[in-house]
């Protein structure tokens, strides 16, 4: 989302900040942070909404609950065909086939926002080719590596904080 964070962070109910918890970044309110001060760190579970974790190779991975709270925001978007919709769901890539609309100007490699044609936010990936290259591929080239989506809901809720 680039510099459009800043407006994750001032936002007109309030600001907001990220902190880190267990190996994972969380994104609350200040009056929120205040009130989970008081709580044993042992004892704290999730005090707010997780955008993500720190990999143990200290690399950082993007949760699917930070979707509702990026989507808005993202510059790069990839919008996918109803028939690859439920493929994109259960984790597979995105083919050139699935592909319904890509950001102009999109670089192999950026981190994209996966919408349905609906304008509903599916998931995140990361661009597998950029934009002119997702032109010449074959109807069977990756354009869009998965990274998470909103099916982790159904398929991982027990692990999911």
């Amino acid at each position: 989302i680039g510099e459009n964070i800043q407006l994750l962070v001032d936002r007109p109910d309030g600001t907001y900040c990220f902190r880190l918890h267990r190996d994972r970044v969380y994104y609350l309110s200040e009056k929120l942070l205040k009130l989970a001060a008081s709580i044993p760190r042992e004892s704290l579970v999730a005090p707010g909404t997780c955008f993500g974790k720190f990999t143990k190779s200290q690399k950082f991975r993007l949760s699917v609950t930070a979707l509702d709270f990026l989507a808005p925001y993202a510059k790069y978007k990839v919008w996918v065909k109803p028939g690859s919709e439920q493929s994109f769901l259960y984790g597979n890539h995105v083919l050139k086939s699935g592909l319904g609309r890509i950001t102009e100007n999109t670089a192999q490699y950026q981190g994209v926002v996966v919408y349905s044609m609906a304008d509903v936010p599916l998931g995140f990936g990361v661009a597998a080719k950029s934009t002119q290259e997702c032109r010449k591929v074959d109807p069977l080239a990756i354009v869009v590596f998965h990274q998470a989506d909103v099916g982790e809901y159904v398929r991982n809720e027990d692990t999911l904080t």
